[in-house]
């Protein structure tokens, strides 16, 4: 992973967005880093959580429910030959779809919207208790009950 630092200004709610005034304290931040990748490394979360997470995204991605930008150029099965369990793009594509769809079920209404804003669409904690018009601060706890319940859901540990 490329590494992209810039100092930013250290408040009680973390790094802020803007440079350091003057005279200010100051911490070093890694844009390239995710939030959750973030959370994990100063403790906020433990390894299942994490784990969790990761797992989440990686079905996100799989399913390719971000926005497209280009067509697919997929080669064309051919036959006999067959990717990962012999399942086909399409076919893997739905799979995670599906594993998607159970893990955020299995967090809930009310857990979801801070887990697919964190883990799916990289926003900062900050950002998303704002989005959500939620007090500052209540995402970490709400983030780590939904990240319980995508574990139990993926059996992790």
């Amino acid at each position: 992973m490329q590494r992209r630092l810039v100092e930013r200004e250290l408040t009680s709610e973390g790094p802020a967005a803007h440079a350091p005034a003057k005279g200010r304290r100051s911490v070093t931040v890694n844009l390239a880093e995710s939030p959750l990748t973030w959370l994990h490394a100063r403790g906020h979360l433990s390894d299942a959580q994490f784990a969790a997470g990761e797992r989440l995204r990686r079905d996100f991605e799989a399913a390719q429910l971000s926005a497209g930008v280009t067509m697919r150029w997929d080669p064309v099965r051919v036959q006999g030959g067959g990717g990962e369990r012999g399942l086909t793009a399409t076919e893997r594509q739905l799979a995670a779809r599906q594993r998607f769809d159970g893990a955020v079920a299995q967090a809930g209404p009310g857990l979801s919207d801070v887990l697919w804003r964190v883990v799916c669409a990289g926003e900062t904690l900050p950002d998303a208790e704002r989005a959500l018009a939620w007090p500052v601060r209540s995402g970490k706890l709400v983030l780590r009950l939904a990240l319980d319940r995508v574990a139990g859901f993926y059996r992790i540990g």
